[in-house]
Formats: structure tokens, sequence, C-alpha cells
């Protein structure tokens, strides 16, 4: 009675392989749908051959196995992605609004703070999200220490709130949210 269990888990781990591969090929799709925006056939075949020559490395990397992908395709990583995607827009008129001032009123500064994301994907998406943010640029990230140059004193404030650190770190959905974070703002010229 044992066997049918292992069989079961073994078939559900599998389609869970399945599902896997079957949601980054449409993902990948998708990508190069929305990206290339011609529709001739020699550019889909050679998006069709690029996304099955990924999935192919992917699959012999044995990626799908490994924590790369631990973090599961959900609602909640959609929304993470359209208020990252609010986030870069108004971050983009801020830097827009300070570069094209007479006064160029810019203050850099370098701020380290600690992440609450316990996860190595998570920091790496936090780090990510930050340099894609304008006026914002992850240095480094040691244990769950990271360090960001920013172009202004509102910008690193921002940064330091932990706004973003909570948004990627809720993305597994176990976060604590009322954790605090030790920050530590660094002059740059120093």
């Amino acid at each position: 009675m044992a066997s049918p269990r292992i069989e079961q888990g073994a078939s559900s781990t599998r389609s869970d392989h399945i599902a896997r591969v079957l949601l980054l090929a449409a993902m990948l799709a998708a990508a190069w749908l929305l990206w290339s925006g011609f529709f001739k056939p020699l550019l889909l075949a050679l998006g069709v051959f690029s996304c099955v020559l990924v999935i192919y490395l992917s699959l012999r990397m044995r990626l799908f196995d490994s924590e790369a992908f631990a973090l599961r395709f959900s609602l909640r990583l959609f929304r993470f992605w359209l208020w990252l995607a609010k986030e870069i827009v108004l971050s983009s008129l801020e830097v827009a609004r300070v570069v094209l001032n007479p006064k160029l009123p810019i203050s850099p500064s370098v701020v380290e703070f600690e992440t609450r994301c316990d996860h190595p994907v998570d920091r790496v998406i936090l780090g990510n999200s930050i340099t894609l943010t304008p006026g914002t640029l992850t240095l480094r990230i040691e244990g769950n220490r990271i360090a960001v140059h920013s172009l202004t004193q509102a910008g690193a404030e921002d940064v330091l709130s932990g706004r973003m650190d909570q948004h990627v770190a809720g993305l597994r959905g176990d976060v604590d949210r009322s954790a605090g974070a030790e920050n530590t703002v660094a002059d740059p010229r120093a």
C-alpha cells in the first residue's frame, strides 16, 4: 500500500514540474510577442526557437529543481509587478523633475538597511527592484544587509521607509509586517 502513495507523490511532483515548464514557456512566448511587436512568420519561428532553446537549457541545468523557482507565480506576484511599475513611473517623474531643475537639487547618499527578506531569491528581487527604480542603485547585498546609492534625500528616505522591502517580503505571504529594520545613512563623500 505504500507504493501507490510514492507513485502519487511522484506524479504530483512531475505534474508540478510540467506546470512550471509550461508557465515558463507561456511567459517567454508572451514576452517575445510583446517586445518584438512583429508577427512575420520568420520572426515568429525565431521566437519559438528561442523559447524552446531556453526551456531546453533550463531543463538541462535542472533549474526547475532548484531554489530559483521557489517563488510561485501567484496573484501576489502580479500585484507586486503592478505596484513596482507604478513606483518606476513615479520615480522617473521625480528624477526628471530634479534633472530639469536649473538648480539641480541632488543630494547623493548611500544608505544601508537590514531587509526582512530571508530567502536569497527575495533579496535579489529586492535589489533588482531598487535598481529598476530611477534614482536608486543597489550597490551591495551581504546577507540581510543591502547598501543603496540614492540621487536625492527623498529617494534615500523612501528606501529606508521599507515599503519596497515589505512588498517583496510579502510575496511569499509569511512576512512579519511589524518587524523593524536597522537603517543607516552614509555620506558618499566620506
